[in-house]
This record gives C-alpha cells, sequence and structure tokens, in this order.
C-alpha cells in the first residue's frame, strides 16, 4: 500500500514537471522573436527606474509624516528622524496635531471627498457608457453633430466652465451644497470618448441583432448584455473620473464656502492658508491620509482596470 502511495506521488509529481514543461514550451517564442539579454537587462533597468520614480514620492511622503517641522528640515530627507521604537509616539503626534489644526473636522472631509468622487463616477460612467453605446451602435439624425460637439468640448480647459457653471447654480439655489460638485463632475467628455471606443470594438453587432430576433427591448439589451461585456471598460471609466474628481480643487473653491462641505484637498488648503500655521509634519501626515483611499481603489481594481484597458485596443 505505501509502495502503490509512493508511486502514486511520483506519478503527480512527474506529471506536473511536464504540464510546466509544456505551459513553457507554449508560452516561448520563437527564437527569432527571442530579446537578447542585452535588451533584457535594459528593460529590467528601464523598469526599475520608472518604480522608483513612481513610488518614492510615496515612501517619502510616509517619511516626512513622522517628523516634526524642525526634524524636516535639519534630518535626513529619506530616512526617520528617530528611532523606529519612537516612531509611534512621531506618529501619534503628528496625527493629533493634524486633528488639532483642522478642528476634528479632517475625516469629515476626506468622506465628503469619497461621496463627491464616488457619487460623480458612478453616476459618471454609466451616463458615459450609455452615451458611448448609443453613439456607436445607433443611427439617428445628428448623430455627427452631437459627436463633434462633445469630442470639441474635450478640448475647452475645465477652469473656463467654472465661473459659468457657479452662475447657474448661484441662480438656481444649489450653490454651497453637494450637488454643486456632484453634477458637473456628473459629465465627462473624455468617458464618452472612452465609452464609445469600447462599444465599438467589444460589442459584437451580431449579438444585438439576436437579441432583437429573440424580442429583447432595447432597455433590456443594454442593462443585461452590454453592460455585463462593457464591465471591465466601465471601471477604467470609474477610475479615471474618480480620481479626476477627488484631485479637483477649482470647482469645491468656487461652489463650496462651508468647511463641514470642503473635501479634503480643499481643506488642507484651508488649513495651509492659515496664518498661524507652522506644522508641516501635520500637513505631511494629512496628505499622506488623504491619498490612501485612491490608493486602496487602485489595488483593489486594477486586474479590473487592466482587463478595461485591453479591451478598447483590439478589434473584435
Amino acid at each position: 500500500m505505501s509502495q502503490a502511495n509512493t508511486m502514486s506521488r511520483q506519478d503527480r509529481r512527474a506529471l506536473r514537471k511536464a504540464e510546466k514543461l509544456r505551459d513553457k514550451a507554449a508560452n516561448e517564442l520563437p527564437p527569432s522573436l527571442r530579446p537578447n539579454k542585452f535588451v533584457k537587462a535594459l528593460t529590467i533597468l528601464v523598469l526599475v527606474i520608472a518604480l522608483i520614480y513612481f513610488t518614492f514620492p510615496i515612501y517619502w511622503a510616509i517619511i516626512a509624516s513622522t517628523k516634526s517641522p524642525s526634524q524636516l528640515t535639519n534630518s535626513n530627507g529619506i530616512w526617520f528622524a528617530v528611532g523606529l521604537d519612537e516612531l509611534p509616539d512621531a506618529i501619534a503626534k503628528n496625527y493629533a496635531g493634524l486633528l488639532g489644526w483642522t478642528k476634528g473636522k479632517f475625516w469629515r472631509w476626506v468622506l465628503n471627498s469619497l461621496i463627491y468622487s464616488g457619487v460623480s463616477a458612478v453616476i459618471g460612467t454609466v451616463v458615459a457608457v450609455m452615451a458611448g453605446y448609443a453613439t456607436a451602435k445607433f443611427r439617428f439624425r445628428g448623430k455627427g453633430v452631437i459627436i463633434g460637439v462633445i469630442m470639441a468640448s474635450m478640448l475647452m480647459p475645465a477652469a473656463l466652465l467654472t465661473i459659468p457653471q457657479y452662475s447657474i447654480f448661484n441662480a438656481i439655489g444649489l450653490d454651497n451644497t453637494m450637488l454643486s460638485v456632484i453634477i458637473p463632475c456628473c459629465v465627462s467628455p473624455f468617458g464618452f470618448f472612452l465609452g464609445r471606443v469600447y462599444a465599438q470594438s467589444s460589442v459584437p453587432d451580431e449579438l444585438l441583432e439576436a437579441a432583437r430576433i429573440d424580442g429583447a427591448g432595447e432597455a433590456r439589451i443594454f442593462f443585461t448584455i452590454v453592460l455585463r461585456i462593457l464591465a471591465p471598460a466601465m471601471v477604467t471609466i470609474f477610475l479615471f473620473m474618480f480620481v479626476a474628481t477627488w484631485n479637483n480643487f477649482l470647482l469645491p473653491l468656487m461652489m463650496l464656502s462651508s468647511t463641514d462641505l470642503q473635501p479634503v484637498t480643499l481643506g488642507l488648503y484651508g488649513m495651509v492658508s492659515l496664518a498661524t500655521f507652522t506644522d508641516r509634519g501635520a500637513l505631511m501626515m494629512g496628505a499622506l491620509l488623504g491619498v490612501l483611499p485612491v490608493i486602496i481603489l487602485f489595488l483593489f481594481l486594477q486586474r479590473y482596470w487592466k482587463a478595461g484597458l485591453a479591451a478598447g485596443a483590439v478589434k473584435g
């Protein structure tokens, strides 16, 4: 019995080894397309430099968020100013300073940013995909003009529209409300462009015709078929709109006068603008904590984001 078990383990081990060799052979490039050692080494070097370039600001923010104002200027800029055993106290001190300078409203500002970005991105993604799908798969009068106007609006700076938008919302009594930030951020010409490209390349006309022959209405086709096909693309559009709204500074600055409604970017700007403000360590703590939700969102949705980027690149 033990010999049979031993043989079976050996057979399984040999089978796994054979499968790995077979997969490696199937994925291996032909000799004419394989990069030489110099190209591989150069590629790895470039990737390492890019990794350092993009991650170093986050690393520096983590280090700076543990320092006092004097330590920011007098200590080593790329390492902690205190011992590792003293880091919890340094972090707690800067965090307490952050809450003190913001009068306890910091997490309220983070919540406001999440509401502005999340609601705007969800509504804007659905609107962009619906508009992109309609212009990609339907024929109607004035379609070319509509597409041209929307695409031309991508060339217009967003700051140019801020004052007219404020005048409109002030006239209808919606200034200094969350809607005054959410509604303008729900409209994204770039999101429409991505939605149209993805719908053209990822939704086959034959599938739509088959659904219509089976008796499905246009609304049912869109919500039960099209949205599932465009799910990775929707994640891509959602991330773009979420980050754009999170980083939006001028629109909340114009629309909001109440500190309770401010997003975290505007709240930290108001804190720094105080004549008595001197605590740069607390500022770095706020900047680090303020960007953490975006980092977590990207890490959570990165696999869908990569699939969404590829969805519009191949004509299928």
